[in-house]
């Protein structure tokens, strides 16, 4: 139960606010703003590595499977491996298996894939055309196209060796062109399986890249789970993109915490500010209070009661306005809405509520020297 000196504090202070509300809502609005940079920087803090993450899978995969014992992988022990990560952060799982070929008397080299997952893992394939469908079509790098005269619709004779030596000549159409830039220029991509029949050895895989959203702390635990399981993959970090990653996340958040800081120190100027306006306003008043027996501990209680108020009131209006401003920022900026981590709402009233008290700690030792002779004098 509140008692009567409790109840006596509460209608002072609200008494207070109310007659000075002109500044008191200046403090209000400047925890306010605090307050919603603060929640949304941190959950912007929180969200980034997953929307950067995404962002960065544009570039290619970042994990890579090797055969373990310098031969062939079986799909059989990509799945298995595979199976070890997790399904929610995987994008995709491409597989490559190359071949020496002859065409027109000119040596090549035939990469069978998974056209359906090579578009997850390798998303900055410019493909003029259309990727193949059917069997016997293929997609050749603009190199080729370019060196042997060849485009979309052609047909390309291919010769090669089977596993059992064999030998293969096969007529294949061209549905697309691609262009990256890299190796892939100068290579002939064919379906997977159709380079199982010509070779007459199927589900196996020489390299397999993996595109999965995650950090390079992540993305290491995989792959000590992997090693630590299977004998025949041996998983590695594609470094160029999950440094770059890292790099770029890390300079990102410290860049945001930074803000927030500034924001959190202009908060407390702010509210400091105003609150020693209204001591020196109030200072007839509070010298009023020391001379008919009001003591510090009492005049204190009633400056940071007052604090507490606009830091709790303040966070919650920022904790709304924090939200709205995250999900803007993302929507601009990553084209996707934000995922929200509902705890951060009451630290961010918690951490409003004590930089509002912290702010008042000055202004209140100014209360607690007011003289109430030398004040009721008109001194």
């Amino acid at each position: 139960m509140i008692n009567k000196n409790q109840r006596f504090i509460i209608k002072t202070v609200f008494s207070s606010l109310i007659r000075r509300r002109s500044r008191i809502l200046i403090a209000l609005l400047g925890v306010a703003i605090g307050a919603t940079v603060l929640l949304g920087m941190i959950t912007l803090c929180y969200d980034i590595p997953r929307q950067m993450g995404k962002e960065f899978r544009s570039y290619g995969a970042n994990m890579l499977f090797l055969p373990a014992d310098n031969q062939m992988m079986t799909m059989a022990d990509v799945s298995q491996a595979v199976s070890l990560l997790p399904k929610e952060k995987l994008l995709g799982v491409t597989p490559f298996r190359y071949e020496s070929i002859r065409s027109n008397q000119q040596p090549y080299i035939m990469v069978g894939t998974d056209f359906e997952q090579v578009i997850k893992t390798s998303p900055y394939w410019k493909i003029e055309g259309e990727l193949p469908k059917r069997s016997h079509e293929i997609l050749i790098g603009t190199d080729i196209a370019n060196f042997a005269k060849l485009t979309i619709g052609s047909t390309m004779p291919v010769l090669g060796k089977t596993k059992q030596n064999s030998r293969y000549n096969e007529e294949l159409t061209i549905t697309g062109v691609v262009k990256t830039g890299r190796t892939e220029d100068g290579y002939i991509f064919i379906g997977l399986h159709d380079l199982d029949k010509f070779l007459k050895d199927s589900d196996k895989a020489e390299v397999v890249e993996v595109s999965i959203t995650a950090t390079q702390d992540e993305l290491k635990h995989y792959i000590d789970k992997i090693k630590a399981n299977s004998l025949t993959v041996d998983p590695h970090l594609i470094k160029w993109v999950t440094q770059s990653e890292s790099s770029v996340l890390g300079k990102l958040s410290s860049l945001l915490y930074l803000v927030t800081l500034v924001v959190l120190i202009l908060t407390m100027i702010c509210v400091a500010t105003t609150m020693m306006t209204v001591v020196m306003e109030r200072r007839k008043e509070i010298g009023l209070k020391k001379a008919i027996g009001a003591n510090n501990k009492s005049i204190a209680k009633e400056f940071l009661a007052e604090g507490l108020i606009l830091g709790i009131t303040g966070g919650m209006i920022g904790v709304v306005c924090g939200l709205i401003f995250a999900q803007v920022i993302s929507t601009n900026v990553f084209g996707r809405s934000i995922v929200i981590e509902f705890y951060l709402i009451p630290i961010t009233i918690v951490i409003s509520a004590i930089v509002t008290v912290i702010a008042c700690l000055i202004p209140v030792k100014r209360a607690l020297e007011v003289e109430p002779a030398l004040v009721l004098r008109g001194e």
